[in-house]
């Protein structure tokens, strides 16, 4: 009996491992404006810390772009959440990519939106996700 309940434990286990990871990826969104051209796409949004890539590209200015100041996610309550940290290519020149994280935000909202402001546009460029 005892090889029948460690056999049912380990298939509970397996079943909410590849349920929570099985669920379909975020698409990526991108933007266009003063000749730069954003893309972001949620790559890990489960654990304490959330990840998403960011990749800029331009032929036309310097990307110098302080990340970790200038975007922030959108909490339901309209408070905003600021990025842990940056892990990419450092400001400067004419592509940049990288991973951008952030405390996870619970509860989880139906909708993530995420904000990015850049020195010289006049509004901040937004890109959201459905969650549930």
């Amino acid at each position: 009996m005892s090889g029948l309940i460690r056999l049912l434990v380990l298939l509970t286990a397996f079943t909410c491992s590849f349920a929570a990871n099985s669920a379909a990826p975020l698409p990526a969104q991108s933007s266009s404006e003063s000749g730069v051209t954003i893309k972001a796409t949620p790559k890990n949004l489960q654990g304490s810390i959330w990840e998403f890539e960011l990749v800029l590209d331009t032929h036309s200015q310097d990307l110098s772009d302080d990340l970790v100041k200038n975007v922030t996610l959108l909490k339901s309550d309209g408070s905003q959440v600021r990025p842990v940290g940056w892990q990419g290519d450092p400001p400067g020149g004419h592509h940049r990519k990288g991973v951008l994280r952030f405390d996870a935000i619970t509860p989880v909202p139906a909708i993530l939106e995420m904000r990015i402001t850049r020195p010289g546009e006049a509004k901040p460029r937004t890109y959201r996700w459905t969650l549930s």
